[in-house]
């Protein structure tokens, strides 16, 4: 592959719902520019792109691929995401590298749930998009009703620059509105009818309209009643597209590969190349400084991980984008994560799993490293005497937890070290002991992807597990203040135990408070650490259920001892008794953990979810604006209404809503489910 320049480069990620064709569109690219010589597809299992067996399986794409596309003198580094929202981990850090999108639509279906999600997101991120309505050979094929949509719902801004010749099983081409010329599929051109030349002139003048608006001198231009040039037409669209304020579409059959050779022109003329965008800012981390890196040769090399895969033949793989400088195999680089020297490993540019060579990777370019164990997700690399620190991108949080067994016991060791490994490849997945419940729990964005982990597990690792809902961590507390007694003696000959307190208990903000009151050293000094540790100890397993106690202020304030017989563990089993002789009197409860949530919704969800949320003793918070027909709803609700809460809320919102979480604190559980609580867990112990 030949070596590039950052003006040569264009970085961008393929967008789109679930089963738009992005997958295919990526064959249908590779295809256009003679990468490959047949075509793949999806239902034979054999594309480029989604070359994982659970990708095979489901087809349909679960992780980010990189698919370098060499047109002419460039060379165009597509990302293809997955559409499932579940995978949002795989999109964002796909974004955090790119400089442009192109948001494919299905041309028979329209805006998707993902395609609003998509779009907002690449509207917070400022990036320059591309609407490519694909599917035009397909049956029910709605264009202009599509069309219409989406200027509607996004922006009034979204402008074709090509119109289709036919639709359904007659689409064959498209004409180009700023060349008011038609192409077939064929590469041929051909006339255009008077009724389609009839909708380019009305689409042309919006066109015209819309690059005037892009500068002072053409607005005045336009005003004036001259027209405008091919060249200023050109040179105004790419303006408005860099900007964000004007949005092409382009219409294609990537089975068929009917307008790709238009995108590919599109994402070249109209689409930033790494040196069309602001420097890459960081920090400098000797002196914490903020530092710019512009996207040229010249700068000192850095460079930032977006992806790592873990594969069981080969090791690591971490894709990366160079952001300045120039890198080659074996070169020596500074990791600032991890304040390390180390050398590179071969670098390489994938083609979906196929590894290309490279002589070098230059600023602005996207490429793989092989055999770098000390490079992960998210982690800078770069030239030690100038060295800087990317901000790593901010990963959404998992939204559900399952618990997990080995089916097999023998394979415990393997599970641990399978988990590990395939979160490396994926940070979105977690995994967490819970000390408590001594369940192992894993957690991600919702049932498919948790189900995708373990598939993938099972695959790679040939290791079985069994699932169930998380146990809940529940904690005691008291209501009332109290005092207590405890006495322990014990006389069995020679030396024996003797330990007398009286210890006053009450409620406290704090976890655990001890004081002492003693006068007249009817305790002594010494033994007030005994006294409090004892009840640090007592405390961690409740009188109700079992449950930690939390929210306890200890006073103590009198008490006995003996010369000889007195010693630390008997002021310790004395102030046990203490606490256990006032249970009753301090009205002990359970408290449950309180989750704080924020649901992302269409407006006419927000009822359903409302009612919803107060059946599940959730307190609705607020609601602010999330975009064009949506809300933000902030709630508090208690961790174990929420349990299934990833699934219900996509049933109650045909796949729209997704939601954040994050504990807040514990409260009180209502009196009506102490008791089923205290039951559950007195079964599960015996």
């Amino acid at each position: 592959m030949k070596e590039y320049l950052a003006n040569q480069l264009r970085n961008i990620a393929v967008l789109g719902h679930l089963g738009s064709g992005k997958t295919s569109l990526c064959e249908a690219l590779l295809y256009e520019s003679k990468a490959i010589t047949k075509k793949g597809e999806v239902e034979k299992k054999n594309t480029v792109s989604d070359f994982l067996v659970e990708e095979q399986n489901r087809q349909t794409s679960l992780s980010t691929t990189l698919i370098p596309v060499e047109w002419k003198d460039n060379k165009i580094n597509v990302l293809d995401t997955p559409g499932s929202e579940e995978f949002i981990g795989e999109i964002d850090n796909a974004l955090s590298v790119v400089n442009g999108a192109v948001m494919v639509v299905d041309a028979t279906k329209g805006i998707e749930v993902g395609t609003e999600r998509l779009w907002n997101e690449a509207r917070e991120l400022s990036l320059p998009t591309i609407f490519l309505i694909n599917k035009m050979d397909k049956e029910n094929v709605k264009f202009d009703q599509v069309l219409d949509s989406l200027q509607t719902n996004f922006s009034n801004k979204i402008i074709p620059l090509y119109l289709p010749i036919g639709q359904e099983s007659d689409f064959r081409g498209y004409v180009s509105v700023v060349e008011k010329k038609g192409y077939l599929s064929d590469g041929t051109t051909c006339e255009v009818d008077a009724d389609t030349l009839a909708k380019v002139e009305e689409v042309f003048e919006q066109i015209v309209e819309a690059v005037a608006e892009t500068s002072e001198e053409l607005l005045d231009k336009f005003f004036s009643g001259e027209e405008l040039t091919s060249e200023e037409i050109i040179t105004g669209l790419r303006t408005g597209v860099l900007n964000g304020e004007l949005f092409p579409v382009v219409v294609s059959s990537a089975v068929k590969n009917i307008g790709v050779d238009a995108l590919i022109g599109t994402i070249i003329d109209y689409l930033p190349s790494p040196s069309d965008v602001a420097p890459a800012r960081g920090i400098n981390p000797k002196n914490n400084e903020e530092v710019e890196r512009k996207s040229s040769v010249e700068e000192p090399f850095s460079a930032m991980v977006f992806k790592t895969i873990v594969d069981p033949f080969v090791g690591t793989i971490n894709l990366f984008r160079v952001y300045s400088g120039s890198v080659k195999t074996a070169q020596e680089v500074f990791i600032p994560n991890s304040d390390t020297t180390v050398k590179m490993g071969q670098i390489v540019t994938l083609m979906g799993k196929t590894q290309i060579q490279v002589n070098v990777l230059n600023a602005g370019d996207i490429g793989a490293v092989t055999k770098m164990p000390e490079l992960a997700t998210g982690y800078t690399f770069c030239d030690k005497k100038d060295p800087i620190q990317y901000k790593e991108p901010e990963l959404p949080t998992s939204t559900i937890y399952v618990a997990v067994v080995p089916k097999n016991k023998q394979d415990e060791d393997k599970i641990s070290n399978a988990f590990q490994r395939l979160h490396i490849e994926d940070p979105t997945f977690e995994i967490r002991r819970n000390p408590e419940t001594a369940q192992l729990l894993i957690g991600g964005q919702g049932m498919t992807h948790i189900g995708y982990i373990l598939e993938k597990m099972k695959n790679m690792f040939k290791v079985e597990v069994d699932t169930a809902d998380p146990k809940i961590v529940y904690r005691e507390t008291i209501r009332s203040k109290a005092e207590g007694h405890g006495r322990h003696k014990k006389q069995s000959g020679g030396a024996g135990q003797f330990g007398e307190v009286y210890i006053r208990f009450e409620p406290s903000t704090q976890d655990f408070e001890f004081a002492n009151e003693v006068v007249g050293g009817a305790v002594p000094k010494n033994y007030f650490p005994a006294v409090e540790k004892g009840l640090i100890e007592t405390l961690e397993h409740g009188p109700l259920a079992g449950f930690p106690v939390i929210g306890v202020k200890a006073t103590l304030f009198d008490g006995s001892y003996h010369p000889v017989d007195s010693n630390e563990i008997s002021f310790k089993l004395a102030a046990s008794l203490a606490f256990k002789d006032a249970t009753q009197k301090l009205r002990p409860t359970i408290l449950e953990p309180i989750m704080e949530v924020e649901i992302t919704v269409k407006d006419e969800y927000i009822g359903d979810i409302m009612g919803d949320m107060t059946k599940r003793r959730g307190r609705v918070l607020g609601m602010d604006q999330a975009g064009k027909g949506t809300q933000k709803v902030k709630a508090e609700v208690p961790e174990a209404e929420i349990v299934t809460y990833t699934t219900d809320l996509k049933a109650m919102t045909q796949g729209s809503g997704y939601f954040t979480r994050k504990f807040v604190r514990y409260e009180e559980v209502p009196e009506m489910l102490v008791h089923k609580i205290i039951e559950e867990y007195k079964k599960e112990r015996e």
